[in-house]
């Protein structure tokens, strides 16, 4: 079964024609449309906002398009706060979770007014000492360790992740704010990546829930709003099932009625940080076969790399490749699509059954919008790829172009090599 493209097979000729392979393109309708789904399933709350994750496409012209239907910013370094700031996002609409933080990041996030998300209880004293005081606003990620279960290997088991702080950690963390004056608190959890099963979202809320009312009846401190995390996954293989977000809003809300609302907490602001399902599914990989090979296997040779798209050739990820211009022929050639990087998980897809591949075919590699090129690397003096929107109108944009051999070099002192003995 082939995917969806939102260009036709001449289009695309065209498009590589006038601009180099390997490129990304997004569709800005598709996008656009998903968000706007997404809101419309959690207006059943009281508040809701999305922070979408800068790290999974961090391009401002994307950023532009989120902030336009209503997301916020999920930040994870002083760039993407920066990045955030340049579209118009700061203050409550900018989340900034981090962990071992730089000293100047929490400066220039508090100078902006974004939510401070603090990754441990020790974070507290050295927040203060940066900035003389602690934020009006503060929130902190909890980490339940053997509480939760079920996360998937992406993010790894809680108890063995580096993130968060323990319950009791929490209940002394939101003590000693409210007695430095914080005014609003926030609580956060991020436990699953890629996660398609509808009811580990549920019962993420439940955790969560229950601890917010835990921390009003032990410390006094309501919390204003919950961060429920990213994690909501994509289905990256034609048999999978993407998740029913109105069903997860609905399910979600009977346990904010039973808990949040029955304990006085309400209204609570509920919030989620995705990036993958939001860009995903509306990016795509475009490149070339340069090459053919047959030994023990066949070889389909492209130029792009996994410097372009490192997922999987980093978790052994599946991604659809279709080949432009015969979706309608028998997929009856099995090969492993591969790049040019000096590593033997340099993969695309791996005896996969396609159709008949010829040098100059376009291929296209499906679900590559988020933690695609933003993943991207220059091992093996790779430049990595340039980037395309296919805007509503069906124009073309191009949003950030290809990298150059003097963008590589750049950072290297060439002159002053030439006398170094």
């Amino acid at each position: 079964m082939s995917r969806n493209f939102p260009l036709s097979h001449s289009a695309l000729c065209d498009l590589a024609q006038k601009f180099q392979t390997p490129f990304y393109i997004y569709d800005e309708k598709a996008i656009r449309e998903y968000v706007r789904y997404f809101h419309k399933s959690f207006s059943i709350f009281p508040e809701f906002r999305e922070y979408f994750a800068v790290k999974a496409c961090p391009n401002p012209y994307i950023l532009k398009i989120l902030a336009e239907e209503g997301c916020g910013a999920d930040c994870s370094s002083l760039p993407e706060l920066m990045l955030s700031k340049m579209v118009g996002l700061s203050g409550e609409r900018v989340m900034f979770t981090s962990n071992e933080t730089p000293a100047s990041e929490y400066e220039y996030a508090f100078a902006e007014g974004d939510i401070i998300n603090l990754d441990d209880v020790t974070h507290i004293d050295f927040l203060k000492k940066t900035l003389g005081k602690l934020p009006e606003t503060i929130c902190f990620r909890y980490n339940p360790g053997k509480a939760k279960h079920g996360c998937n290997s992406i993010i790894g088991s809680p108890e063995e992740a580096k993130y968060g702080c323990t319950r009791e950690q929490l209940l002394e963390a939101y003590k000693i704010c409210a007695e430095n004056g914080v005014k609003k608190f926030g609580l956060h959890t991020m436990v699953a990546s890629n996660e398609l099963n509808p009811l580990f979202f549920v019962d993420t809320a439940k955790l969560v829930f229950d601890l917010a009312v835990e921390i009003k009846e032990k410390t006094g401190v309501s919390i204003s709003f919950v961060d429920l995390g990213g994690g909501i996954g994509i289905p990256y293989k034609p048999e999978q099932k993407a998740v029913d977000l109105e069903f997860v809003a609905r399910e979600i809300k009977k346990l904010y009625d039973e808990k949040i609302v029955a304990a006085g907490l309400a209204p609570m602001r509920i919030c989620f940080e995705c990036g993958r399902p939001i860009t995903g599914p509306y990016g795509y990989l475009v490149t070339r076969a340069i090459h053919k090979k047959h030994i023990y296997r066949e070889y389909v040779g492209v130029d792009a790399s996994m410097a372009d798209l490192m997922r999987p050739g980093m978790y052994g990820a599946y991604h659809e490749v279709t080949v432009s211009g015969k979706e309608n022929e028998p997929n009856d050639f099995v090969c492993d699509v591969v790049g040019s990087l000096c590593e033997n998980c340099d993969k695309f897809a791996v005896q996969r059954a396609l159709p008949k591949i010829e040098i100059g075919d376009l291929l296209i590699i499906h679900d590559a919008g988020a933690h695609g090129r933003a993943m991207g690397f220059n091992y093996n003096g790779k430049l990595r790829a340039g980037e395309l929107l296919l805007r509503e109108d069906g124009s073309i944009k191009q949003i950030r172009r290809r990298e150059t051999i003097d963008d590589l070099f750049a950072t290297l002192d060439l002159d002053g090599v030439k006398d170094f003995k």
